[in-house]
C-alpha cells in the first residue's frame, strides 16, 4: 500500500503547518479551521489512511455530519445505516480519488479499520487505539463536539475540522467551529492550525468564495445615503458593475480619522478602470455631485488590495505582509517599524478598518506585528 502522506504536497505554508501537526506525535488533539478548499479533509483522511497502513492506530473513525442542503436539517443512520455509510463513502471516494487510494479506502472499510460513526450514537462507546476525525463541525452543536473528545480513550488522537470562515459570512451568532477553536486554543496537548484565503488552492473553492462574498456585499441593506449615491453613479460611470456603497463618514468623525486622502465613501467594484476613467474624470464628476470624497475598491479576494484602499495612510500597506483569516477574524501582519503608523493614534486606523469589515462582511480585525529584518537575516543565514 505504500506511504500515503507521501503522494500528498503541501502548496502553501497553511497547509505545511497542518501537515506537521498530524504528524506531531505530542499533539492529542489536531484542530484545523478554515474555509472550503483548503484541504482540511483530504490532508486528514490521508494522515488516517496512512496510520492505519502503518500500524500507528487500530481504527480510524469518521465522524461526518451530513446535512440536506434544502432543509438545513441533519441526516443520519435513521435513513438506513447502509444508505448513510454510502452517502459518507461517497464524499471519501472524491478525496481517496485526488491521492489514488481507493482500492486501499475500500479495503481498510471491509475490514472495519476504518468506521464510519454517526454523531447521534455516541452514548456508551469509548474508542481506544483510535484516531479520530470530526469534519465540518460547524454542521454539529458544540457540546456534540465535546462529548465525542470524551469518548477519546488511550493512545487515541481526535482531528476536528471546520468552517468559521463560511458561518462568520453568513454571520451565524453561534459558529461551533468558532467555539470549538477557542476551547483548543487554551488545551495543552491541542495544535490548533488557522486556514485562509492563501491556502484554497481548488479554483472552484476560490471562484465560490468569491462569489459568496460578492452575494453577500449585494444583499446589504444600504442607506439611504448609499442608495442616493449608487443612484448617481450610473449617470457618470454606466458601463460600470457596482457591487456596493459603503459610507463611512461616520466612522471618521467617531474614530477621528482625518487626512485629504481618507474617502467619504467607498464604492466597491468588479470594473475600477469603468467607475474612475481614463484619467479619473468620471469618479471626479461623482464626487462633485455627491460634495464627498469617494473610493473605488475592487472586489478581489486579497485582503491587502482592500486595505490598500481603504486604509487612512496611504504608504502604509506597502508594509503589510499578508491579511488573511485567521478563525473567524481577520489578521492582518504587519511590519512592526510601520505598526504605529497602520494602527493610529489610539487604535484610530484599526478601529476604523474593523467598521469597515464588520459592517460589510461580519468579520472583526487583529493585527500582528512582525520584524521583518529579523526575517530576512534568518532567510539569508
Amino acid at each position: 500500500m505504500g506511504m500515503v502522506l507521501d503522494r500528498l504536497k503541501p502548496l502553501s505554508a497553511g497547509q505545511e503547518a497542518m501537515l506537521s501537526a498530524l504528524r506531531d506525535p505530542e499533539a492529542e488533539i489536531v484542530g484545523i479551521f478554515g474555509p472550503s478548499g483548503s484541504g482540511k479533509s483530504l490532508f486528514s483522511i490521508a494522515y488516517g489512511v496512512d496510520s492505519i497502513i502503518n500500524g500507528r492506530f487500530k481504527r480510524f473513525l469518521i465522524v461526518k455530519p451530513l446535512v440536506n442542503v434544502v432543509s438545513g436539517v441533519g441526516i443520519g443512520v435513521e435513513i438506513g445505516r447502509e444508505v448513510f455509510e454510502g452517502l459518507v463513502l461517497d464524499y471519501l471516494r472524491d478525496l481517496a480519488s485526488t491521492l489514488q487510494i481507493e482500492g486501499d479506502l475500500e479495503d481498510l472499510f471491509r475490514r472495519r479499520s476504518i468506521q464510519i460513526v454517526d454523531l447521534h450514537y455516541l452514548k456508551g462507546r469509548t474508542f481506544d487505539d483510535s484516531l479520530v476525525f470530526i469534519d465540518d463541525i460547524q454542521n454539529m452543536p458544540a457540546e456534540s463536539v465535546i462529548e465525542i473528545l470524551t469518548r477519546v480513550g488511550n493512545r487515541s488522537k481526535l482531528i476536528v475540522a471546520g468552517d468559521p470562515v463560511f458561518q462568520r459570512l453568513k454571520r451565524v451568532e453561534r459558529d461551533s467551529s468558532a467555539i470549538i477553536r477557542e476551547i483548543l486554543l487554551g488545551e495543552e496537548k491541542a495544535r490548533v492550525v488557522d486556514l485562509g484565503l492563501a491556502d484554497v488552492v481548488r479554483p472552484g473553492a476560490r471562484r465560490g468564495l468569491k462569489l459568496f462574498m460578492e452575494l453577500i456585499l449585494r444583499s446589504r441593506s444600504m442607506s439611504d445615503e448609499e442608495k442616493r449615491v449608487a443612484s448617481i453613479i450610473p449617470h457618470h460611470a454606466p458601463d460600470a458593475d457596482i457591487v456596493t456603497v459603503f459610507d463611512v463618514t461616520k466612522a471618521k468623525e467617531t474614530y477621528g480619522v482625518k487626512g485629504e486622502g481618507v474617502p467619504d465613501i467607498l464604492i466597491f467594484t468588479k470594473t475600477p478602470g469603468r467607475l474612475i476613467g481614463k484619467g479619473g474624470e468620471r469618479i471626479q464628476k461623482i464626487e462633485k455631485e455627491i460634495g464627498k470624497k469617494v473610493r473605488g475598491v475592487e472586489l478581489v479576494l486579497d485582503f491587502k488590495e482592500w486595505i490598500r484602499s481603504i486604509h487612512p495612510v496611504t504608504w502604509v500597506y506597502k508594509h503589510v505582509i499578508g491579511a488573511d483569516f485567521a478563525g473567524p477574524r481577520l489578521r492582518i501582519r504587519i511590519d512592526r517599524e510601520a505598526a504605529g503608523a497602520f494602527i493610529g493614534q489610539g487604535g484610530s486606523h484599526i478601529r476604523f478598518l474593523e467598521y469597515i469589515f464588520e459592517g460589510l462582511l461580519g468579520i472583526g480585525v487583529e493585527v500582528e506585528q512582525v520584524e521583518v529584518k529579523t526575517e530576512r537575516e534568518k532567510k539569508r543565514k
